[in-house]
């Protein structure tokens, strides 16, 4: 499901996900447009990381497949258009805030990065700790360094996995503000959440359940609650 007249940016076609017996994500069809901010929902276990890590590249597929803008996941042109943040950010030991932040905006061949990244910065409440390693942070602190590393690179997709856990208010409010303005920005924002009041301000939520879609569409359209349980 994409919104009428606009680009679709990430497809899957039959794409699913086992493991021996265990059936981790169905076969699944699924198309996200630019610009469009998608609620993935779903109790534990139910397939959100799954889909999330194959769009990435980072997990093959057992069967069907997933473009980035019409690229093959995990390809150089996918992953140039893509950024994601996983649950459990990636940081390394002995770099400071302001070196992951340039090393990843170099990576990605980034231009005039440095003034977004203050910017980002300030907004994340890091500012003062940007010559701080961040293997000393805590959980909050190390999820806001991996969310201004997923935001401070280019891209026309953004994955987010569960992106929540030891925020604290003001910094869940930022991340919000930030997505939302990658939104308007023409993005397409996919965020795999527990919290059922960010899914209610998605132009789209997308259910999963035992591998399954349950539930595709408007999140006012449906009782949310009833499909994480």
């Amino acid at each position: 499901m994409g919104r009428q007249g606009e680009a679709t940016i990430m497809a899957t076609a039959g794409l699913s996900k086992t493991y021996g017996e265990l059936v981790a994500l169905q076969p699944l069809d699924m198309t996200v447009t630019a610009g469009q901010k998608v609620a993935l929902i779903g109790r534990n276990g139910s397939g959100k990381s799954t889909l999330l890590k194959m769009a990435a590249g980072l997990l093959e597929p057992s069967s069907g497949s997933v473009t980035i803008g019409g690229y093959p996941a995990g390809s150089i042109e996918a992953r140039t258009a893509l950024s994601y943040l996983p649950d459990e950010p990636v940081l390394y030991d002995d770099l400071s805030v302001i070196e992951h932040v340039e090393y990843t905006c170099r990576l990605h061949a980034s231009v005039d990065w440095e003034e977004r990244a203050v910017n980002l910065l300030e907004r994340l409440g890091l500012l003062e700790r940007a010559e701080s390693l961040p293997s000393t942070f805590s959980r909050g602190l190390r999820q806001k360094t991996g969310t201004l590393l997923a935001l401070v690179r280019p891209y026309s997709v953004l994955l987010v996995d569960e992106p929540f856990v030891g925020l604290d208010p003001s910094g869940r409010d930022t991340f919000v503000e930030l997505t939302e303005e990658a939104v308007r920005g023409g993005a397409a924002v996919v965020v795999a959440t527990h919290q059922l009041d960010y899914a209610m301000g998605a132009d789209r939520c997308v259910a999963l359940r035992d591998g399954a879609r349950v539930y595709d569409g408007p999140p006012a359209g449906v009782d949310l609650a009833s499909l994480v349980d």
